[in-house]
């Protein structure tokens, strides 16, 4: 019983830095911030629909009917002022809440008025987890205000940092696995796997963007003889979804599986058309790297360039 907990102690919160889990706040912070600021228009003109489209999804299902455009207008201007105190790291233990629960709601709100795109469950997954987690003792206005040593934490590398980290690869992990058993649970099964399956299912795909004017995967119609690249798709998708738990097994083997997983997206939206926007930006799989060391790279560039200036005057500095 012993050597079972130390093991879930060890697997669940290793140590980390402080810095990695500030960075993948960044990321993921500046990635939110686009995909709603890019899309506020839009979004605040699907909160003018008829009602009759209404179908509310996530925690938007606790409503019986749609927000004012007013109220939906200014969520939408709340949660944006909310991503912005979020990347910046100010007063992190309301704002990350904050933003994470705003971001949630405003998400769901959008898809309970169309096509649901699972491809955005993440990146509210991915806020909610740091936003309840100190995402923001390192690289923060926070940071600068008080010494989180003070405060008891280590920012060099503690359990709170790694676990929030575990926590953000575990999530991503399991939406790759239940994706993979959604697949195998379909009426196609383990068929998805066979080169026609996945063929006929890229063929309807680009048919259905020709006949309303969109533009397909530019590599389809030179693969589409090629069955067995089809079947090698298929077989590489099972690979990468019910795969997907074993990229928590050790820090190389996530990284193995985020790479894969990376190019696989990339494969998609050549032969398919299909953009991942959070996929293909590679956000999605910073947990399973050291990316900390994107900051301290910089900084060194930036102290190899200081090195390399001369002084306009002799003695000045």
């Amino acid at each position: 019983m012993t050597r079972l907990l130390r093991a879930l102690d060890a697997f669940w919160f290793p140590p980390a830095p402080a810095a990695r889990l500030a960075v993948l706040r960044i990321l993921v912070g500046a990635f939110a911030l686009w995909l709603v600021g890019s899309h506020y228009a839009m979004w605040v003109e699907i909160g003018r629909s008829s009602p009759t489209l209404f179908a509310p999804v996530g925690p938007v299902a606790l409503l019986r009917h749609p927000l004012s455009p007013e109220v939906n207008q200014g969520v939408i201007v709340a949660t944006v002022v909310a991503n912005v105190l979020f990347v910046l790291g100010w007063r992190h233990r309301f704002t990350g809440p904050a933003f994470a629960a705003l971001l949630m709601w405003v998400i769901s709100y959008r898809l309970s008025w169309s096509m649901i795109y699972h491809s955005m469950n993440l990146v509210a997954l991915h806020a909610l987890v740091l936003g309840f987690t100190p995402a923001a003792d390192a690289l923060s206005l926070d940071a600068r205000r008080a010494s989180t040593v003070a405060a008891g934490r280590d920012p060099a590398g503690a359990w709170q940092y790694g676990f929030a980290i575990r926590l953000l690869c575990a999530v991503t992990a399991l939406a790759y696995f239940v994706t993979g058993l959604a697949k195998v649970a379909s009426p196609m099964g383990w068929s998805w796997a066979t080169g026609e399956v996945i063929r006929s299912q890229v063929a309807a795909d680009a048919l259905r963007k020709g006949v309303l004017g969109e533009t397909g995967g530019p590599l389809f119609q030179l693969l589409y003889d090629h069955v067995w690249l089809f079947t090698v798709m298929g077989i590489l998708t099972f690979v990468v979804e019910l795969g997907a738990p074993l990229a928590l097994l050790n820090k190389r083997a996530g990284q193995i599986w985020a790479v894969v997983a990376f190019m696989m997206h990339w494969g998609i939206l050549f032969i398919m058309g299909i953009t991942f926007r959070y996929h293909l930006s590679g956000i999605l799989y910073a947990p399973f790297f050291d990316v900390e060391r994107l900051v301290g790279w910089r900084q060194a560039r930036g102290r190899r360039r200081s090195s390399r200036l001369i002084p306009l005057y002799p003695g000045t500095p």
